[in-house]
């Protein structure tokens, strides 16, 4: 594609404080192709979710999907509804039938989810503040459509069966992605698994190994799911990039979700063969949706990776989470990380003071 050519990406806002949120996201990114001409890109918005079946009666219709097909690159926000409305038809498996669709439609195998936590925001993470003051930064990479999530389940009576499937093809994809990623970071790869009970563990283990042969500038090391999961908490700052399968990495990304002390901060990707998708890691917060109070540090950081992983222009991505950066460390921070006694800015002016502090 021609560098002159304007991307096209599809905008899915979704419900609760998505359109907010993706609202922030978007000024953002215009403010990037202003100041990076040969990042123009062109958004298209389409529905999912509780907004989705408002207007087709289900949660990921064919015109999403249509649009999706047709751009390079998919900004989601967030779906679903209030507790006390689940057993009502828009709600109900909202979540499943728009996530779980798109992750099927568009082969969606790899998640990409960094947690950092800001130095001037310690107070808002759960641990002490000698943990997280070294400098907490990494990236969890998951695999998502493969392991026991994805097996065969059985129940017979008493008896219960859920089996646990890996291909090389399907290891080999994430482990592809945490290469590359270690080597633009710090060049330290974890892989979590539990090599000491499970074959599958096994077979990662294998392959991991195979494939670090072919990448000797990145340090590789193993550690078992249970003690990953101790050194989370124990010592964050001592990783760099995580990879593992689905339910391990489902389990260590919330974990490492808690650090930053907000899902406000925290963006994450899925990578597919072609398309990928870009989402907060937070969800809808219908009780404070529309208020203008939500934290919109996620949706905007999803951008920068969109531009990072989805059209390869690592200088704007960086802009964008640097202004970022400046934005928090500068106290501009909305209620949910403010410290105590300080005052709160709103969505727009976080939104508005990312946009003043962006550079070339």
């Amino acid at each position: 594609m021609s560098s002159a050519a304007a991307r096209k990406v599809a905008v899915l806002p979704g419900d609760g404080i998505g359109p907010e949120v993706m609202s922030e996201a978007l000024k953002v990114l215009r403010r990037t192709s202003q100041i990076f001409p040969h990042c123009a890109m062109t958004f298209e918005e389409g529905v999912i979710g509780g907004s989705a079946y408002d207007a087709h009666g289900e949660h990921f219709p064919a015109a999403t999907r249509e649009l999706c097909e047709r751009s390079e690159a998919i900004l989601f926000g967030s779906i679903g509804g209030p507790v006390e409305e689940q057993h009502l038809a828009k709600w109900k498996d909202a979540e499943k039938n728009a996530l779980l669709g798109l992750r099927k439609a568009f082969d969606l195998s790899v998640n990409v989810r960094p947690a950092k936590v800001y130095p001037t925001l310690s107070h808002a993470s759960p641990l002490r503040s000698e943990l997280v003051q070294g400098g907490v930064d990494m990236v969890i990479i998951r695999e998502l459509l493969g392991g026991i999530y994805f097996g065969e389940h059985t129940t017979e009576g008493d008896f219960a069966r859920d089996v646990c499937t890996y291909t090389v093809d399907q290891i080999r994809r994430p482990l592809e992605f945490a290469f590359k990623a270690a080597k633009s970071r710090c060049g330290k790869l974890t892989v979590v698994d539990k090599a000491n009970v499970l074959d599958t563990s096994r077979l990662w283990r294998r392959v991991a190994t195979e494939m670090a042969a072919e990448h000797p500038d990145v340090t590789m090391d193993f550690m078992y799911v249970d003690n990953a999961a101790m050194q989370l908490i124990k010592a964050p700052a001592s990783f760099d990039v995580i990879c593992t399968e689905n339910m391990f990495g489902d389990i260590l990304s919330d974990a490492a979700s808690v650090l930053p002390g907000s899902l406000g901060l925290m963006p994450s990707a899925s990578l597919g063969s072609k398309l990928y998708l870009y989402e907060p890691s937070g969800g809808s917060a219908p009780d404070i949706a529309g208020q203008n109070i939500s934290n919109p540090a996620a949706q905007i950081l999803c951008g920068a990776m969109m531009l990072r992983y989805s059209f390869g222009e690592e200088a704007a991505a960086a802009a964008i989470e640097a202004a970022v950066d400046e934005a928090i460390l500068g106290g501009v921070v909305t209620g949910d990380v403010a410290p105590p006694g300080t005052k709160a800015c709103s969505t727009s002016e976080f939104g508005d003071a990312v946009v003043a502090a962006m550079k070339a």
